[in-house]
């Protein structure tokens, strides 16, 4: 058994824990099962596959020259594959659905929505910084997405959605250099 080194990582072991004693009771119906991340199995230690954030400044550059200009934005995020890019239309009330992949965007028809917004001049993490301590304090974490949303008080929220080494999803909400904001198990 390996010793726990971060408090960081004591604090996701422990959450990982709770996720899974509190997905393990299949609210006593006969017959009923449910599969949650907590119990798939751990990711691969050896997979050193990334969120790819040098492409958001592509994907957005790519999709404000196809718009005509700058947009506001309900959520960005980043794959290991691909960004995907939700516009907000009509002053909010709709977001639009746009995916950036081997340097081309498609779409689909937008929805209705609601939540805070941002612009793309408002980014300011760090792509060299912001998964630092994530990885430095989870080896072994598959790092399923980073994102950028709108809190709805003129703020942006960065996190990063993760399967920890020991199988429990969590949400890990980070500041634009990598600090640590908060941690939630994701069912």
């Amino acid at each position: 058994m390996h010793a726990v080194k971060t408090p960081l990582a004591a604090l996701l072991i422990g959450l990982a824990a709770i996720v899974t004693v509190a997905c393990s009771d299949n609210g006593g119906s006969a017959g009923a099962t449910s599969t949650t991340l907590a119990q798939q199995s751990a990711p691969d230690p050896s997979s050193t596959e990334m969120p790819v954030l040098d492409q958001i400044p592509l994907a957005i550059a790519a999709l404000e020259v196809e718009l005509g200009g700058p947009q506001r934005y309900f959520e960005i995020n980043a794959t290991v594959k691909l960004v995907n890019l939700f516009v907000a239309l009509n002053d909010g009330a709709i977001a639009q659905p746009w995916v950036f992949v081997g340097g081309e965007l498609s779409s689909r028809e937008g929805q209705t929505a609601s939540g805070g917004t941002f612009a793309a001049t408002g980014l300011d993490f760090d792509p060299t910084l912001v998964l630092g301590n994530v990885i430095e304090q989870l080896p072994g974490a598959l790092l399923d997405s980073f994102y950028i949303h709108g809190d709805g008080q003129g703020h942006l929220l960065y996190g990063v959605l993760l399967t920890s080494a020991q199988g429990g999803g969590l949400d890990v909400v980070l500041g634009p250099k990598g600090e640590v904001k908060s941690v939630d198990p994701v069912n």
